[in-house]
């Protein structure tokens, strides 16, 4: 098995052992880069005099007999919202690019670091990450490993693109409305949206403050888990984390789903989507001997409440940049936030009254079940460039509705774990786990089980 083929934690056992160097794991990825990353478009920096000599020094500590971090050796980039010490976070815009150079790292950079991962660079984006398509005005899009004429999905293309395609082992991106599990799905690797404030958020740039979550990217379930355990932790800088102590997801995934209540969404996540959606998510749950049905009461409703949250804080916070500057955005994007600016105060609080509701309606199931399995996009990977798309006879928009299913859950915070389901000949989907706040492990643990049943796989893609 060649280095780019090693899981994460299988890399940071080597790198401890001294069966490989942190040096080697680090050459080869970079080799990697340059051979793939020209056409798939995932990376928009690479800091690879920086990555050497994090792993000389890694490998100069195992050297002394010296205690290495859990991510030992382990090659990783982050979405370009997260600063990266010496480069401006251009947030995949035009116009971040004249902001001054990140002072440090993120935090969840920080902690990559601390647990001896090595960073390689900064992944492409959608612009200010309005965007579930993975297509970028400035910097190209990104392509998805398994077809190079089709999207990865948004707004963490570049992410998911990084990983599916073996230039990284694992990568951090962010999750407002979809866009860790959209592209995750897309592209065909597991991906964590953990619960609203679980992980800090200090030293990125924002999107929607009181929607946005951080998360991993990975291509095995036991990757998933380790990466979030590193990041864990308390940032001081994030007033909108809420610290708890640490769950060791890694330790407890290996358990799988014995005893878990584990149910199927119904209703709006049962229809609206290309039947393939629905096999996958049929497919998930026969291996669980999942049969019950649950319902998540107005999730239309929720989405389009979300909407109107999204649109309003992300229109304020790029108010002054619309007045100064609105020719140097996507025009896309630009006409959505100009939209939000629009937006009447009082349909903001009343899409914040009715999502209080509707948190505490779904929170009722999890009285009744640990786990509910949803589809994550209404199709496969849409052609670069695609604008509408035929589902049943509905000409509908790619752009916004690619994120259809994932809009209702992020809205009130709840963690999801992203599963890929790869079907011979056809481009991967993915099935969303979805359980209670702060109960990450249950999710990582029924998507261990889908794995280890062999129907949740993430293949690197061209090898």
């Amino acid at each position: 098995m060649t280095p780019i083929e090693l899981s994460a934690h299988e890399i940071a056992r080597r790198v401890a052992s001294g069966g490989i160097s942190a040096r080697a794991i680090v050459e080869t990825m970079l080799v990697r880069i340059a051979s793939q990353n020209p056409e798939i478009n995932a990376f928009t920096d690479v800091i690879a005099g920086r990555a050497l000599a994090q792993a000389d020094a890694i490998d100069a500590k195992r050297a002394k007999g010296e205690k290495l971090g859990p991510l030992a050796g382990v090659p990783y980039a982050v979405k370009n919202l997260f600063d990266i010490e010496g480069l401006p976070t251009r947030a995949g815009s035009k116009i971040n690019r004249d902001l001054p150079q990140a002072k440090r790292d993120s935090f969840l950079g920080r902690r990559m670091n601390e647990a001896d991962a090595i960073y390689l660079g900064g992944l492409n984006m959608g612009e200010y990450a309005y965007d579930f398509t993975g297509e970028n005005e400035h910097d190209g899009p990104s392509r998805n490993p398994h077809d190079r004429t089709r999207m990865t999905g948004g707004s963490s293309g570049g992410s998911g693109a990084a990983v599916a395609s073996g230039m990284v082992p694992v990568a951090l991106g962010s999750d407002t409305n979809g866009s860790i599990r959209v592209p995750g799905a897309l592209c065909g690797i597991f991906g964590l949206k953990p619960t609203y404030g679980r992980l800090g958020r200090s030293d990125t740039f924002p999107f929607v403050g009181s929607l946005d979550h951080l998360g991993p990217f990975a291509r095995t379930a036991k990757d998933l888990a380790l990466v979030y355990d590193a990041l864990q932790g308390v940032d001081d800088a994030d007033a909108g984390q809420t610290p708890r102590e640490l769950e060791p997801s890694f330790a407890n995934v290996g358990l799988g789903a014995e005893g878990l209540r584990i149910a199927v969404g119904g209703g709006y996540f049962a229809q609206g989507g290309e039947q393939v959606a629905f096999d996958a998510v049929a497919r998930a749950a026969k291996a669980l001997g999942a049969t019950r049905e649950v319902i998540l009461p107005e999730a239309q409703r929720a989405r389009a409440a979300a909407y109107t949250i999204t649109t309003a804080e992300g229109a304020q916070l790029h108010e002054k940049r619309l007045r100064n500057r609105a020719a140097d955005f996507d025009p896309a994007t630009r006409d959505r936030l100009l939209a939000g600016l629009m937006v009447p105060a009082a349909w903001y609080v009343k899409a914040q009254r009715f999502r209080r509701w509707y948190a505490d309606q779904v929170l009722k199931l999890f009285a009744d079940v640990d786990a509910i399995l949803l589809p994550a996009t209404p199709c496969a990977a849409p052609k670069l460039g695609q604008t509408t798309m035929n589902i049943g006879g509905q000409e509908m928009l790619v752009r916004p509705n690619l994120g259809m299913f994932t809009q209702p859950i992020s809205f009130i915070g709840l963690p999801v774990a992203l599963a890929p389901i790869h079907t011979k000949g056809a481009m991967p989907l993915g099935v969303q786990i979805v359980a209670a706040p702060w109960r990450e492990d249950i999710a990582l643990r029924v998507a261990y089980e889908l794995e280890r049943q062999g129907i949740a796989t993430a293949p690197v893609a061209g090898l």
